[in-house]
């Protein structure tokens, strides 16, 4: 069973920062893309961004330039730290990763967590 725990969400006022992390937890091979997505209300799920195993970056365009994207290969972690927040990436904020399991790739999503930003 994988799990993908997230933590770091929260409010915040425009112009903070909050940095997201999500962890990777259980029996797999290994960890392949990992990333962000969001989710506001009424909208789409969208891509934040993404990182590969080779640290090979990925962003919407509305974030480069705030948000940067991380990852702890030998932790199967990886981290969102979001600067110069702005009202409109207000959402939940969903991790995601790209698995190996026994030579099979799986896509898993954390639950969620709410970033809040208020003006």
């Amino acid at each position: 069973q994988v799990q993908l725990v997230e933590s770091g969400g929260g409010s915040v006022q425009a112009g903070g920062s909050l940095t997201l992390s999500c962890a990777a937890s259980g029996s797999f091979t290994s960890t392949n893309v990992m990333g962000w997505y969001r989710q506001a209300p009424g909208k789409q799920r969208e891509l934040v961004a993404t990182i590969t195993r080779g640290a090979n970056t990925n962003y919407v365009d509305s974030v480069k330039g705030r948000f940067t994207v991380s990852r702890d290969n030998t932790k199967n972690t990886v981290y969102l730290q979001m600067s110069n927040l702005k009202p409109e990436d207000t959402a939940v904020y969903y991790c995601h990763a790209e698995i190996t399991q026994r030579l099979v790739r799986r896509d898993y999503w954390g639950q969620g967590t709410q970033v809040t930003v208020s003006s």
